[in-house]
């Protein structure tokens, strides 16, 4: 089902390429973990391997190290067989991810919101102009399981994996790296913007869209539906955050109660 999962664990472990090297590497580690790309117990390659593969000195990881054991996320055991491994937190799965959110500023999701849009808007241009219909049966596979998913975290992957097939449509290996890539950095954080029931089906139809457009040759329609499908995930994304900037706010509904519906399908996961 995850056919791209191999591409992603490698992108997980690519130099990080930020000034905060430390947060980065805390992001970067965090969101795989959400992700599930890097499984409960798993055994993170050793200190001086990783930092290797990260691009960071292994003063900075065992900085980032630390960080993530102070919020549940890594366990190190020392002696043979020791090392750092891979800890899910039994927590509400929403109040880790406004935790992480929170690490973001506006700024920098915006900036991402930018980049995103501009990867996979390319990506469904180039699709629409270089793939024939009977090549779109995984972005239609992808669509139906989007409906049919359980729980957010599902939801999330499947959008992801819905933009790496996009831009593998495309026929571009750049663009469908790049769109790994993001997914490593965003896609952790989805939950939060499929957390109510109008927003999951909003970003259905507006994935759905973006395969229609693609189907017909509508290069110019389909790069701006799909742009315009990150734009308000991400748009969400801004709201929640600058909603959450002293801390977890409920939103509320239109009779002005508190809507329970994100914590509830969040916590499904």
């Amino acid at each position: 089902m995850n056919r791209d999962k191999p591409d992603a664990r490698r992108a997980v472990f690519t130099p990080v390429d930020t000034l905060a090297r430390v947060e980065a590497v805390v992001r970067r580690l965090g969101d795989a973990i959400d992700l599930g790309l890097l499984a409960d117990g798993e055994q993170l390659p050793g200190e001086t391997d990783l930092a290797a593969q990260l691009g960071v000195s292994t003063v900075t990881l065992r900085e980032a190290l630390m960080a993530l054991r102070q919020q549940g996320l890594v366990t190190t055991r020392r002696g043979r067989g020791g090392g750092s491994f891979v800890t899910v937190p039994n927590g509400p799965a929403e109040d880790r991810l406004l935790a992480r959110l929170s690490g973001w500023s506006t700024e920098e999701l915006r900036d991402l919101s930018d980049h995103w849009a501009a990867v996979s808007g390319a990506a469904a241009r180039l699709a629409a102009q270089r793939t024939e219909p009977e090549d779109l049966q995984q972005l239609q596979r992808s669509l139906g399981e989007l409906v049919d998913a359980e729980d957010l975290k599902a939801c999330s992957r499947i959008i992801g994996r819905f933009h790496v097939e996009l831009a593998a449509a495309a026929q571009s290996a750049r663009l469908t790296r790049e769109e790994v890539t993001l997914q490593t950095e965003v896609g952790a954080l989805l939950p939060l913007a499929l957390g109510e029931n109008e927003h999951l089906k909003d970003i259905a139809d507006r994935h759905r869209a973006v395969v229609t457009a693609v189907h017909d040759g509508a290069d110019d329609r389909a790069r701006a539906l799909a742009e315009q499908s990150v734009q308000a995930a991400m748009s969400r994304l801004i709201e929640i955050r600058l909603g959450s900037a002293d801390g977890p706010r409920p939103k509320e509904g239109p009779d002005g109660q508190q809507s329970p519906s994100r914590k509830r399908r969040i916590g499904a996961t």
